[in-house]
């Protein structure tokens, strides 16, 4: 099996022979060339034997072509890198045209970038991207795992609402050329290929109820659709989501867990991909100097991930946080955009910011959240004003993870639901945990591209995921 240059850099095996597989970056004064095969940030110098190589050949290494080189790894007598790979035999195994290559050697604007999704992936700030999504990915899986989760594939396809937004994405087959009516005039979905309205899920988590109400503990991690006509830098109309629900949870025990994941995954990413981290912390701070100096951002990539892997999270309730915000400093003297003026208003990112960043330095989980502005399935608290959820805070982002300990008293959900405008009948299959066997039980989500944007230190929720889709964008 032929080695990474990944694996050729950790081993050096000095003075044997290696195969280098990958795509030229440069080929510099016809003799040197970099080439990346993506298994890390680093590049393998190709030293090029004229008198060895045909000229053919040479002519046909350009920046984006795939080679595979093989030769004799030696310790490098140049700067920039240890090691380098003193060619015997090149191949090209696949050309590019230079004249219409569109990745040159140069810094290339983001919005270019992402019209050209397919290849921006060969960047080095996309591969760095990449490969911290990948270990961000296999960190969750790992850390449930280790703790006696088990991975539940909850449908894509659903005809429930689980946030009752409306906002989702309808499945059909019906031709819409020639749409079948009912004899009132609407849609007649009996027809349909499900027979009944469906759509994309917009979430895992009623599904992953059910599973943790057999299994104990379980979460879902996969792809979520919102039809939300947006165009913001945070905004997303497919992603992925991390949804655990794990049985006789209260509240407490949701954000322990909730803490210790957060931690725990970023905790390992930045041990595993200190080089990527290192490469877009320098990214990010040669970006920031085009900024006004009141919109830097007060910490780099690294002291923002330490930040939040060291400290131990402050826990409040919305109650005391509304107070906190309505007495600050920039509420009293109109700095705020949404002025805080009481109970019942809904916490805006620059709320959220300013708990974690000014006030309490640390990441913040407010918790009894007004039932008004939460979902349905959320647990009355016992004075009936609000309800058990929680939203961790971090710096630069705001909300993180959103959750709470699930309302498991029929009668309660039952009531919540009507007065909410959810239809009991369908949602009778949810409503049978309630009947049969019911107990507390909590859960959260993580929007993962959310976590990919602030543990990468990006700015734009388009470039975490590897082919964004977005408003009048479905491309690829």
């Amino acid at each position: 099996m032929k080695q990474s240059i990944k694996e050729i850099l950790a081993s050096k095996p000095i003075g044997r022979e290696v195969t280098i597989c990958g795509w030229v970056r440069t080929f510099r004064n016809n003799q040197f060339i970099a080439v990346s095969d993506g298994s890390c940030i680093q590049t393998m110098q190709v030293v090029v034997d004229h008198e060895i190589l045909d000229s053919t050949v040479l002519k046909r290494i350009t920046t984006g072509a795939a080679i595979m080189a093989t030769g004799t790894l030696l310790e490098s007598q140049g700067k920039g890198q240890a090691v380098e790979v003193k060619v015997r035999t090149i191949e090209v195994v696949g050309d590019a045209d230079p004249d219409k290559y569109p990745l040159q050697p140069k810094r290339h604007g983001m919005e270019f970038l992402r019209e050209i999704a397919h290849l921006r992936i060969r960047t080095n700030t996309f591969g760095a991207v990449m490969r911290v999504r990948h270990t961000l990915a296999y960190a969750v899986h790992k850390f449930f795992n280790d703790r006696g989760f088990f991975y539940f594939h909850s449908p894509v396809i659903t005809g429930s609402d689980a946030e009752g937004a409306g906002e989702m994405f309808r499945v059909t087959t019906l031709p819409l050329e020639n749409v079948p009516k009912t004899p009132e005039g609407e849609v007649d979905v009996k027809q349909d290929f499900f027979g009944k309205t469906t759509n994309l899920t917009v979430s895992g988590q009623l599904e992953a109820e059910l599973a943790a109400l057999a299994l104990s503990r379980v979460y879902t991690f996969g792809p979520t659709f919102r039809a939300e006509n947006s165009n913001t830098s945070r905004h997303l109309a497919e992603f992925w989501m991390i949804e655990p629900e794990v049985a006789f949870f209260d509240l407490k025990d949701n954000m322990d867990l909730a803490e210790e994941m957060l931690q725990y995954v970023i905790r390992y990413t930045l041990e595993q991909c200190e080089e990527d981290i290192l490469f877009l912390q320098d990214r990010q701070i040669q970006e920031e100097k085009s900024k006004p100096e009141a919109e830097r951002s007060q910490m780099d990539l690294t002291t923002k991930l330490k930040f939040v892997i060291d400290n131990k999270f402050e826990r409040l309730t919305y109650g005391e946080a509304i107070e906190i915000l309505k007495n600050s400093t920039p509420n009293k003297k109109k700095k705020f955009q949404y002025l805080v003026e009481g109970w019942g208003a809904d916490l805006q990112s620059e709320h959220e910011r300013y708990l974690v960043e000014k006030h309490f330095k640390k990441p913040v989980i407010l918790t009894n959240y007004p039932k008004e502005i939460k979902s349905f399935y959320m647990r009355l608290d016992d004075d009936g004003k609000t309800v058990s959820a929680m939203d961790i805070l971090f710096p630069a982002i705001g909300e993180i993870i959103g959750g709470s300990q699930r309302e498991e008293r029929f009668d309660v959900l039952t009531q919540r639901m009507e007065e909410m405008d959810i239809p009991l009948d369908e949602m009778q299959w949810y409503l049978d945990t309630r009947r049969f066997g019911t107990c507390q039980h909590a859960g959260f989500g993580l929007g993962f591209e959310r976590l990919v944007l602030f543990v990468t230190g990006m700015t734009n929720i388009r470039d975490v995921i590897p082919f964004p889709r977005t408003p009048g964008n479905a491309e690829f």
